[in-house]
């Protein structure tokens, strides 16, 4: 799976960040530190990290993977990732 979608409210730059969706990859979610949740009143689950974007933009540096995107959504900011 070469992209990779992250997102944070920008009130909560500081963490908790979102780091994948249900059909991520379990493995990268593992290496990241992520958990699987849902929100109530969603029909599907999302992974989480504790770490703040930078940290977690970090990580997936040293794995390969480079920004492609960021852009901010009403109050989300939200990067996309490519690995080769």
């Amino acid at each position: 799976m070469p992209y990779l979608l992250i997102s944070t409210q920008i009130r909560l730059e500081a963490g908790p960040t979102m780091v994948g969706d249900e059909h991520s990859d379990p493995h990268l979610m593992s290496i990241l530190g992520a958990t699987k949740r849902s929100s109530l009143g969603n029909n599907f689950c999302e992974y989480y990290v504790n770490d703040a974007p930078r940290v977690v933009l970090d990580k997936l540096e040293s794995l390969g993977y480079r920004v492609v995107s960021m852009t901010g959504v009403g109050q989300t900011l939200v990067w996309c990732l490519h690995r080769e």
